[in-house]
């Protein structure tokens, strides 16, 4: 697939279209604290529904069904695919359970150690060689959820599943050749069938909240809802990311935690003990530490690119 040209007008609407969707998505938490009295499950069961329904209309209007189907013709991408199901609906189960139950903090916790997993997971997986600062990096973010396990007498298992999941989600689909609509689309197709199944065992058990009051509610209307906000930031972020160096995507992802981390604290009030500040302070550090090393890197490269 290939990348628009790095023009001055290209980085502009690449820095509007990144800074939107970290934007949306530092915001969510406020979206889901709309339908708290809706479990979780219930939640992302329509998550799955209304994205899929969006992104089919806005596939079959765009550029077709063309790569979603090339892949799902190769048994071995579609099981990629559908790992990568499994990560995303278990990172957004989690997500929206922790902030409808006051762990909003603990979420963005788990975005600001993203970037230095994936780092490890580099290592780990894919091989590479971690640089000395990448190193200090990593070790910081380390200390940090030590810091946090130590408070919370035991491991910090919100933002490390969402570290996680997420991590490994990304790994995943770099390694097919799918742009992030088609993605969206294929994994929201896996996913459907057993949001459809959950749904519908609400609605014959009396227990589903959709459409509860025999007409739209705001509730209802959120649930719709939800399919855009999953779908838009995506989207966004897909415009941002082949129209920006690495390294400047890189520093546009700390605004969602960092907007998601003033919310908890200043919007709900979560605690911030002065054990949970010293275990941020090391995470922070460490991305610091990391955006350095990015800085470093992208320089040398620029170096090296002169005649």
């Amino acid at each position: 697939m290939s990348h628009p040209a790095l023009t001055p007008e290209n980085t502009r609407i690449g820095i509007l279209a990144g800074i939107s969707a970290y934007v949306i998505w530092g915001l969510v938490p406020i979206f889901f604290k709309q339908i708290v009295e809706i479990p979780a499950v219930e939640i992302i069961a329509h998550r799955v529904v209304w994205a899929m329904l969006l992104m089919t209309a806005l596939i079959g209007f765009g550029r077709g069904f063309g790569d979603a189907l090339r892949i799902a013709r190769q048994p071995a991408q579609l099981a990629r695919i559908a790992l990568a199901s499994a990560l995303v609906i278990t990172n957004w189960l989690t997500f929206v359970w922790g902030v409808n139950n006051g762990h909003i903090v603990e979420t963005s916790l788990g975005y600001f150690i993203l970037p230095l997993l994936n780092v490890a997971l580099g290592v780990l997986v894919l091989k590479e060689r971690m640089r000395k600062l990448q190193w200090l990096a990593v070790l910081c973010a380390a200390v940090g959820v030590a810091i946090e396990a130590t408070r919370a007498s035991g491991l910090p298992w919100i933002a490390l599943v969402l570290a996680g999941t997420f991590g490994i989600y990304g790994l995943l689909r770099k390694q097919l050749p799918l742009d992030a609509a088609s993605g969206l689309f294929l994994e929201t197709v896996c996913m459907t069938p057993l949001a459809l199944a959950w749904l519908g065992w609400l609605v014959l058990s009396g227990q589903g909240h959709f459409g509860s009051s025999g007409a739209l509610s705001g509730s209802d209307l959120y649930l719709i809802a939800t399919g855009p906000v999953t779908a838009i930031p995506l989207l966004l972020f897909a415009i941002a990311a082949r129209r920006l160096p690495l390294s400047m995507m890189a520093f546009l992802q700390y605004l969602a935690p960092t907007i998601a981390f003033l919310i908890g604290v200043l919007v709900y009030h979560e605690p911030l003990d002065a054990q949970r500040m010293l275990s941020l302070a090391a995470i922070w550090a460490g991305l610091a530490v990391y955006s350095v090393d990015l800085l470093k890197a992208a320089a040398a490269r620029s170096e090296a690119a002169l005649p």
